[in-house]
């Protein structure tokens, strides 16, 4: 079992910044990759930003330039840090790990954080 623990979320106002952190523990055997997710009310959820075992990063179009994902491969932890940011920022941030099991790949979720910025 996998378990993932996101903090780092709040209000702030247009323009600032946040750092998201996601804490992975559990039956950890190999990572595939580990990312972030938002959801904002009335939408589907859908991809931030994700990073790679290799280190390889991609990026929402809506936050290339202004987010930046990386990770502590030591400590099984992804971060994210959110730069200039948007009232359109304002959803709930789900950390997200996959893991090779057999032949296929399994998505691990976080409960979510809520990211609120004000205009």
């Amino acid at each position: 079992q996998v378990h993932l623990v996101e903090s780092g979320g709040g209000l702030v106002q247009a323009g600032g910044s946040l750092r998201l952190s996601c804490a992975a523990s559990g039956s950890i055997f190999s990572i595939n990759a580990m990312g972030w997710y938002r959801q904002a009310p009335g939408k589907q959820r859908g991809l931030v930003a994700r990073i790679t075992s290799g280190g390889s990063t991609n990026y929402a179009d809506s936050v290339k330039g202004r987010f930046t994902i990386f990770r502590d491969n030591a400590k099984n932890m992804v971060y994210l840090q959110m730069n200039s940011l948007k009232p359109e920022d304002t959803a709930v941030y789900y950390c997200n790990l996959q893991a090779p099991g057999g032949l296929a790949l399994y998505d691990y979720w976080g409960q979510g954080t809520q990211v609120t910025v004000s205009s």
